[in-house]
C-alpha cells in the first residue's frame, strides 16, 4: 500500500509506456512543450472534463472528470467519463435507485496506436473504479477522435498485469529519481519534447569511445 504523498499520476501511465523517457523528462524532471497534438488533445479533454455534469439517458447515468484513486497501485487521476449503467448484477449507489455496472471511458485525439499506452491508461482507471466502489469492470472503452466511435477493451488478466508492472516500474524510477536513455525511433518525430530530449544524441558515440578510437589511430 502507498500512501498519499507516494501516489503518482495516473495519466502518466500514457506517457510511461509510449516512452519511459519522456515520462522521466515530464513527471520527475518537470520538463514539458507543446506541439499541435498535445494542444488539439486538451482541447478535447476540456470539453470533456466538466466534472459538474452528471446526466441520466434511460438506464444509464454519465459523470465526467471522476476523481480516482488507488492505495494498492500508488496512483491517482481523473476519468474522462464514468457510465453507470443498469444492471441487476450491479452496485448500488448513494441517493439512487437500482443497480448500476461501472464503465470508464477514455477520450482521445487521435486513432488507436500500435503501442498499449491508450488500454492499459484504461486499465489502470478501472483498477481504481473497483477499489474505490468494490465492483469488478470487465470492460471499458476508448473514444477516438479521428474515428468519431467507441473501441471497446477487455479488462482481462493479461492486460491488468502488464498495467501494474508498469506501474511498479514508473515508482521505482520515480524513487531513483532517474531519467533513462532510449533509442531513437520514428515516434521521436512527432513527441513535443524532441528538442529537450535530444534523442539523436544517443545515437552519437560516447566521449570515451571518441578518445580511445582516436588513441587507436594515432597507435
Amino acid at each position: 500500500m502507498y500512501s498519499e504523498d507516494e501516489y503518482l499520476m495516473l495519466s502518466g501511465l500514457q506517457h510511461f509506456v509510449f516512452c519511459r523517457r519522456q515520462w522521466a523528462l515530464i513527471h520527475i524532471e518537470q520538463q514539458w512543450e507543446e506541439n499541435y497534438r498535445t494542444a488539439d488533445g486538451q482541447v478535447m479533454h476540456r470539453n470533456v472534463h466538466d466534472a459538474d455534469f452528471h446526466e441520466k439517458r434511460g438506464d444509464t447515468i454519465i459523470t465526467r472528470a471522476m476523481a480516482v484513486s488507488s492505495q494498492r497501485l500508488g496512483i491517482s487521476g481523473e476519468c474522462d467519463v464514468v457510465e453507470f449503467r443498469r444492471s441487476k448484477d450491479g452496485i448500488g449507489l448513494f441517493g439512487v435507485e437500482g443497480r448500476y455496472d461501472v464503465i470508464p471511458i477514455e477520450y482521445k485525439r487521435g486513432s488507436p496506436k500500435e503501442n498499449d499506452s491508450d488500454i492499459m491508461q484504461l486499465a489502470a482507471q478501472a483498477m481504481c473504479l473497483e477499489e474505490m466502489l468494490c465492483c469488478e469492470i470487465d470492460t471499458g472503452y476508448l473514444y477516438y477522435g479521428e474515428m468519431h466511435r467507441r473501441t471497446k477493451v477487455a479488462i482481462d488478466a493479461d492486460l491488468r498485469e502488464r498495467t501494474e508492472k508498469a506501474i511498479e516500474e514508473m515508482h521505482d524510477l520515480f524513487r531513483k529519481q532517474y531519467t533513462p536513455k532510449v533509442r531513437r525511433t520514428r515516434a521521436c518525430n512527432a513527441c513535443s519534447l524532441k528538442n529537450i530530449c535530444l534523442p539523436a544524441l544517443f545515437s552519437k558515440k560516447s566521449a570515451r569511445s571518441y578518445i580511445e578510437d582516436m588513441l587507436g589511430k594515432e597507435e
